[in-house]
């Protein structure tokens, strides 16, 4: 054996290294669908389109009953004022310490507040975020489960008559709803889920505007337009509350804003093109959520349900078929929104 063979046999590597000899973040390789970004703002548009609209849109005609013809689109709009501040700051937190020529990248909301706040603030920001994603998830489970069941009342209904017992569990719908989340999270990155995006971002526009068309026909069938400026006359404060939260919940954009701004390409720089897409999908959005919400209060009154889709198909068994259609379009939206609310993939190391 030659002595220098010897010597590197006897060469021994320590198991811990000191800090001094630890790589740094940016010798460490990253995967390489990370470093492909060729998002646009409608892309950007599509995705926030996505997070935002989910079929809490359904539900804002009852948050209108509880609050009047003054205080419910007032409310909308404070909300979506106050969302679009929101996000033109987060905007400038992708890059530091220049918002659009700094040379670090925060590729997620945790790395942004980690930066400007410290680790023990991005420690507990990153749980209350991770909680707050698995209450979305939760929430996004359901929901497809119950739409799921709903369409297969309705079927049951039409064909044996409303006093049949039709009574399903939800049990495998959520489970069919969380094999195609497996199926779908084999996606490798946020980068590759834009026709995800934008199959869901049709759907949620698809029933959100049947939902405006079905109140608008009961509007012009009624002959006149229900409710009152002040809101229910039976409203309690818990009510008014839930009514509130119900419209907050509607702009859920924020947690899922910088994740989207790493996909898009430059120049223009980052910021720039997100505070554009930001703008047409907080605009759009909000348009729809008033129409939804006022032509709803305005057919049922008082009696508005808090499904709005659910309302009509008590009301009337005519318009059952295209109930289905928005129930469908609510299921393949909630799959895509999973996606893009909860399909985080973290890259720790990785700087660019």
């Amino acid at each position: 054996m030659a002595m220098g063979e010897e010597a590197e046999e006897h060469q021994q590597t320590p198991l811990l290294l000191n800090s001094d000899q630890m790589p740094s973040k940016s010798t460490i390789p990253c995967n390489p669908f990370s470093i492909k970004r060729t998002g646009t703002a409608w892309t950007a548009v599509a995705h926030i389109i996505t997070g935002v609209v989910g079929s809490g849109v359904l539900s804002l005609a009852w948050s209108m009953a509880q609050l009047g013809w003054i205080a419910g689109p007032l409310a909308m709009l404070f909300f979506a004022s106050v969302t679009l501040l929101s996000t033109f700051l987060l905007c400038d937190c992708y890059r530091s310490p220049d918002p659009e020529f700094g040379p670090s990248r925060n590729r997620s909301y945790r790395d942004a507040v980690h930066i400007i706040l410290g680790e023990k603030n991005a420690l507990i920001c990153g749980f209350l975020q991770q909680v707050g994603l698995c209450g979305v998830g939760i929430a996004y489970t359901v929901t497809a489960a119950i739409s799921m069941r709903e369409i297969q009342k309705s079927n049951c209904y039409y064909k044996q008559g409303h006093g049949a017992a039709c009574e399903y569990g939800d049990a495998l719908y959520m489970l069919l709803f969380g094999a195609a989340q497996v199926l779908l999270s084999q996606i490798p990155d946020f980068n590759s889920i834009k026709f995800l995006s934008v199959v869901a971002a049709v759907m949620s526009f698809t029933y959100s505007f049947i939902g405006f068309a079905l109140g608008f026909a009961k509007v012009i069938g009624n002959g006149y337009v229900k409710g009152s400026i002040t809101g229910s006359s039976t409203h309690s404060v818990a009510d008014i509350s839930q009514a509130l939260g119900d419209i907050a919940f509607a702009y859920p954009c924020s947690l899922i804003l910088i994740k989207i701004q790493d996909t898009l390409r430059s120049p223009p720089s980052e910021n720039k093109t997100m505070k554009k897409a930001s703008m047409i999908a907080m605009i759009g959005t909000t348009f729809f959520y008033l129409c939804c919400g006022s032509f709803g209060y305005a057919a049922f009154g008082e009696d508005t349900p808090g499904n709005l889709l659910a309302g009509f198909g008590l009301f009337s068994g005519r318009y059952y078929w295209l109930i289905n259609i928005a129930n469908a379009c609510i299921v393949i939206h909630l799959v895509g929104s999973y996606q893009i609310l909860t399909g985080f993939r973290s890259n720790i190391f990785c700087q660019h």
